[in-house]
């Protein structure tokens, strides 16, 4: 397995950022495999995926660059530059890490992903880094972009979440639930970072980085000893943009927008959390947390600086309860989706 032997100061300066660039890297990840890891993208692919590869067969050595740089195992240094880990930098200043990589690095980097030699087209290239910002660039104008807003509370809600758990449980058990199965604390500062079979590295000093994307892909990245970074995917329940099914039933009941928080409460959540599932506005998510707070539905508890809501028991007994509605088509009610987002590539 490969780990991490991360020093107390590197943890000490430990900190989550968001990276415009990590996102549209991990929505390159998701086109590029063609499959989506829970049904928001799903949707999404659905929706890109004809144009992305439009865009490769219009630029055939694109395609090869593409496929070179991304590999099951590893992928080209050039591709995942680390983030800098200072002040909140926008995509454009980000790709310039992409763009002027160094062109003599590019296909030794390359070799790497691919495990073997370099397609032929691409050995004599000195402009691969900008022809890799160039697809980057696209994919973030015309994939990542439009819903930016959306995905960034997304990637804010996680963090809120993250943080919690390290205020609860500490950094042991903050780092086990980045990826469920994946990445666990071994102890004696020994981080698992993935099970592949990669010589140890040490995390001595520098910035260590915590970098959420939304879509279920996931890398590991460094910069000398000066910085690392693990870019994971948020949890399946915030990643998904569909969230639980709302029982009709329910709806009528509460009001769907009301029904809507009180299904998302299976697990504890922040209002920030909740405004970026559900897509309300703060001062409605305020509203019908407090409804839900005085029918006793949910309760309040205290995580560190955030305030977390979940069921009572009679929260989760109505949610769980077996509405009629469904009986009556002969079909069993709706599960409420806590899938988690899967780790990929390297």
């Amino acid at each position: 397995m490969g780990w991490w032997h991360i020093g107390t100061d590197a943890l000490a300066r430990g900190r989550f950022v968001v990276s415009p660039l990590a996102e549209a890297v991990a929505a390159l990840l998701t086109l590029h495999a063609a499959a989506g890891t829970h049904p928001g993208e799903g949707a999404w692919l659905a929706g890109h995926l004809p144009a992305y590869r439009a865009r490769l067969a219009a630029e055939p050595l694109d395609a090869l660059l593409v496929r070179a740089a991304i590999s099951p195992t590893w992928n080209a240094d050039f591709l995942t530059p680390t983030p800098l880990g200072e002040g909140e930098p926008t995509f454009e200043e980000e790709l310039v890490a992409v763009r002027d990589a160094e062109p003599s690095c590019a296909v030794p980097q390359l070799e790497v992903a691919v495990g073997g030699p370099v397609p032929e087209p691409l050995r004599s290239r000195r402009d691969l880094p900008r022809r890799m910002a160039g697809v980057l660039e696209w994919v973030w104008r015309e994939t990542v972009l439009p819903e930016w807003p959306r995905r960034r509370r997304i990637i804010e809600a996680d963090v809120v979440a993250r943080t919690a758990l390290l205020s609860r449980g500490g950094w042991a058990a903050a780092l086990d639930e980045l990826c469920p199965g994946r990445m666990r604390w071994l102890g004696d500062g020994r981080l698992q970072i993935n099970s592949r079979d990669y010589p140890p590295r040490s995390v001595d000093g520098g910035r260590l980085l915590f970098v959420p994307v939304t879509p279920g892909r996931g890398w590991s990245s460094w910069e000398g000893t000066e910085r690392s970074a693990i870019v994971y995917p948020c949890a399946g329940v915030l990643a998904d943009a569909a969230g639980p099914v709302v029982p009709e039933a329910l709806g009528a009941l509460l009001g769907r927008a009301r029904a809507g928080v009180l299904v998302r409460l299976g697990s504890p959540k922040s209002t920030s959390q909740l405004v970026a599932l559900t897509g309300q506005g703060l001062g409605s998510v305020g509203r019908h947390l407090k409804v839900l707070l005085d029918a006793g539905l949910v309760r309040r508890r205290r995580a560190g600086r955030s305030v977390l809501y979940d069921w009572t028991e009679a929260g989760a007994v109505l949610v769980r309860a077996p509405f009629s509605y469904g009986r009556a088509n002969g079909e069993a009610p709706a599960p409420v989706l806590l899938g988690a987002g899967a780790w990929s590539t390297r």
